[in-house]
C-alpha cells in the first residue's frame, strides 16, 4: 500500500510540475499573465470616430450561450450549433498584427477595438440567407467566404477579435465566417479543449456543407493550432463523396502553426487523398507553445514546428517557414496573424507557386528561380516558401 501511495504521489508531482511549466511558459510568452477578456466584451459603442473601420463577422459555434450581459458565448459546450453575427470597429491608430483591447468597456473607438453591433442569428437557414445577402454585395466572380477556425486556449472574444484583426490588416473584401468551438481559454484545460475540438467535428462538417451551398464563388479556410487538428480530422473522416462536393468551392486551405502529431498528419493526408490544391502550412521552429505541446505528447514533433520543411513539402504542402519573422507575442505562436498585413503580396506569391521551388522572402532569393525572384521584388520578409513534388500524401495505407 505504501508503494502504491508513493507512485500516486510521484504522479501528482509530475502533473503539478507540468502545470507549472505550462503556466510559466504562457505567462512569459503569451501575455505576461495580463488579464484576459471574458465577460461583457461585446458591450456596444456608438461613438463615431473618423478613420475607424468596421468589419462584419458571421459566427458559427459549438459554444453554449452565456447569460452575462454583452458576452454571448462561454467556453462550455452546447448540445446544438449556435449562430450569431457581430460588427467590430478597428481604431485608426491600429498597428498591424496587434489587437488593441480596451482598458474599460465598451472601449474608446479612437484607440480600441470596440463592438458596434452583435446578436444571435435564429437558425441555420437565417444564417445562410444573411451570408447570401452579403455575398450579393460583392462583384460577380469575387463573392468569396473566408472561414477561420481558432486554436487552443481561446476565449470567444479572443477568437472574434483576432479574426477581425486579420480581416482588417489583410484588407479582405470577403464575407468573414468564424467557426468557434468550445475552448475554455484556460491553460490547464488542454484535454478539455482537445475533446471539445473532437466533439465539434460534426458541426464543422455541416458548416462546410452549408457554406459550399451558398452563392460563394470561392472559400478560403484558415485554421490555427488545435483548430488545424479539428479541420484535418473532420476532412479525413468525411465521406469521400461529400468531401468532393464540398471542396469544389474551396480555393485555399491554410494550416497555421498546426498542433498535430506529424505521424497523425501523414495518416490524415493519406485518408483525404490528393487535394485539388496543396495545403499551405505555416511553420515556425521557435514556436514555444508547440514545444510544450510536444512535451505533453511524449516528444512527438508537431507539424507547426517540424524540423524538416522539405518533408512537409513532399507531403503535398506549400510550406511557409516564418521562423525568422520577429514575433509580436512571446510564445511565437501567432506569427500567422502578422502575415495578413502582406496579404496581396503573399497571396500573389502563393498563386505563382509551381510546386518545384524553394524560395526565400528575405530578399536573398535562390538563383535562377522565377518564384524566388518574384518574391524578392515584391516584399522583403524573413520568410521561406518551400514546395516540392508530392511523394507521400497519397501513398501508403
Amino acid at each position: 500500500m505504501a508503494g502504491h501511495n508513493s507512485a500516486e504521489d510521484r504522479f501528482r508531482l509530475r502533473v503539478g510540475a507540468l502545470r507549472l511549466v505550462v503556466l510559466a511558459l504562457f505567462c512569459i510568452g503569451v501575455s505576461g499573465c495580463a488579464s484576459r477578456p471574458e465577460f461583457g466584451t461585446l458591450a456596444l459603442s456608438d461613438v463615431q470616430v473618423e478613420g475607424a473601420e468596421t468589419h462584419d463577422i458571421m459566427i458559427v459555434t459549438t459554444r453554449a450561450r452565456d447569460d452575462h450581459p454583452d458576452t454571448f458565448f462561454s467556453g462550455e459546450r452546447a448540445p446544438q450549433v449556435n449562430f450569431a453575427q457581430a460588427s467590430i470597429s478597428v481604431p485608426p491608430s491600429h498597428k498591424a498584427g496587434e489587437i488593441e483591447w480596451p482598458d474599460s468597456l465598451p472601449g474608446d473607438p479612437k484607440t480600441d477595438f470596440v463592438a458596434r453591433r452583435a446578436g444571435y442569428v435564429q437558425d441555420r437557414a437565417a444564417f445562410t440567407r444573411e451570408i447570401n445577402q452579403r455575398l450579393a454585395k460583392l462583384p460577380k466572380g469575387k463573392r468569396n467566404i473566408f472561414l477561420f477556425i481558432h486554436g487552443y486556449n481561446t476565449r470567444f472574444p479572443e477568437g472574434l477579435y483576432r479574426f477581425t484583426q486579420m480581416v482588417h490588416d489583410g484588407k479582405l473584401d470577403t464575407v468573414p465566417v468564424l467557426f468557434t468551438w468550445a475552448s475554455r481559454g484556460k491553460l490547464q484545460d488542454y484535454l478539455y479543449d482537445l475533446n471539445s475540438a473532437a466533439i465539434a467535428r460534426g458541426a464543422l462538417e455541416e458548416t462546410f456543407k452549408q457554406l459550399s451551398q451558398t452563392n460563394a464563388d470561392n472559400i478560403t479556410i484558415l485554421a490555427h493550432s488545435m483548430g488545424t487538428w479539428l479541420l484535418m480530422e473532420t476532412a479525413s473522416r468525411s465521406d469521400r463523396a461529400d468531401l468532393a462536393s464540398v471542396t469544389r468551392k474551396i480555393d485555399k486551405v491554410i494550416l497555421a502553426a498546426p498542433d498535430i502529431d506529424i505521424d497523425l498528419f501523414k495518416a490524415q493526408l493519406r485518408r483525404i487523398g490528393r487535394p485539388k490544391k496543396p495545403f499551405i502550412v505555416i511553420v515556425s521552429k521557435d514556436d514555444r507553445a508547440l514545444r510544450l505541446s510536444r512535451r505533453i505528447a511524449g516528444g512527438k514533433e508537431r507539424v507547426g514546428a517540424y524540423s524538416n520543411d522539405l518533408e512537409l513539402a513532399e507531403l503535398g504542402a506549400i510550406v511557409v517557414d516564418v521562423t525568422d519573422l520577429e514575433s509580436l507575442d512571446g510564445s511565437h505562436h501567432s506569427k500567422f496573424a502578422q502575415l495578413a498585413e502582406f496579404n496581396s503580396e503573399f497571396r500573389d506569391t502563393l498563386g505563382r507557386s509551381n510546386l518545384t521551388s524553394i524560395a526565400d522572402m528575405s530578399g536573398a532569393p535562390d538563383q535562377g528561380n522565377d518564384l524566388a525572384g518574384f518574391i524578392g521584388n515584391t516584399v522583403a520578409l524573413p520568410i521561406r516558401i518551400i514546395t516540392a513534388p508530392v511523394t507521400l500524401a497519397t501513398g501508403g495505407s
